[in-house]
């Protein structure tokens, strides 16, 4: 690869850096992540102190927020596509940017770069609340568990983020991409749970972080659930890039 065209990518993706975190909406999706989780953690730490706070995990705790936090992160992913579109602002990216597959593949890049440090933060603040309030009562947890636990929560969560994205990229419209991922996570999915496979991605992306159990049977294995929940997000987002090709902006 020519020194120009190092350059070059190096230039597109600080150009799709600097549009994410110069986004309002980015921030103000963010920062009311991080204060949920933090008044879930509270609530679900609470819970704990009034009940049988001894036989139970700080990561089960700290953790059990997982479930509500990850729409922020529905949300972060859609915004980051959907945005552009707002305003024509795509039409002004293709005329300096016009290799479409590499724009849309350098945008999800852009906003792995991102997501991954925030949902470390955030899923590691929610443990830390019930640690300090738990330390004295909760099972005690080994570091290199909690390390392991978190990682996966945050390729959890950067991954549900990238999914978003490439649903978002597909509908180009905020709205229709939240009712589907939202109502498919938080309805959908809940209420047939019993009924599908553990294969698709938020079932599967459960066991990335899911602290392991005596009590039950682990159906997958953490990476197996990364892979699965892996497979699913590029398969959206090759599709997403396919159609981002062939249509009009």
């Amino acid at each position: 690869m020519s020194v120009s065209s190092s350059r070059k990518i190096t230039q597109i993706l600080g150009a799709e850096l600097e549009k994410l975190v110069t986004l309002p909406l980015i921030w103000l999706t963010l920062i009311g992540t991080f204060i949920l989780n933090l008044v879930l953690a509270a609530a679900f730490t609470s819970a704990g102190l009034q009940g049988a706070a001894g036989t139970q995990s700080i990561l089960n705790i700290g953790l059990a927020s997982m479930g509500y936090l990850q729409a922020g992160f529905i949300i972060l992913g859609i915004v980051a596509t959907c945005s552009e579109y707002t305003g024509g602002q795509i039409r002004t990216t293709l005329t300096t940017i016009p290799w479409r597959g590499f724009q849309l593949s350098t945008k999800h890049l852009a906003l792995a770069i991102i997501t991954i440090p925030v949902a470390f933060i955030i899923a590691a603040s929610g443990v830390l609340y019930t640690f300090i309030m738990m330390r004295d009562t909760a099972v005690v947890i080994k570091i290199d568990t909690m390390i392991k636990t978190l990682v996966g929560a945050t390729g959890y969560l950067t991954l549900t983020t990238l999914l978003s994205a490439a649903i978002g990229a597909l509908l180009r419209r905020t709205t229709p991409a939240l009712v589907i991922l939202l109502g498919y996570y938080f309805i959908v999915s809940p209420l047939s749970r019993d009924f599908l496979p553990n294969y698709f991605p938020d079932t599967a992306g459960y066991y990335m972080y899911m602290p392991p159990s005596s009590n039950e049977i682990n159906i997958l294995t953490p990476m197996q659930g990364t892979g699965i929940l892996m497979l699913w997000t590029l398969i959206f987002i090759t599709v997403a890039i396919v159609f981002y090709r062939k249509r009009d902006a």
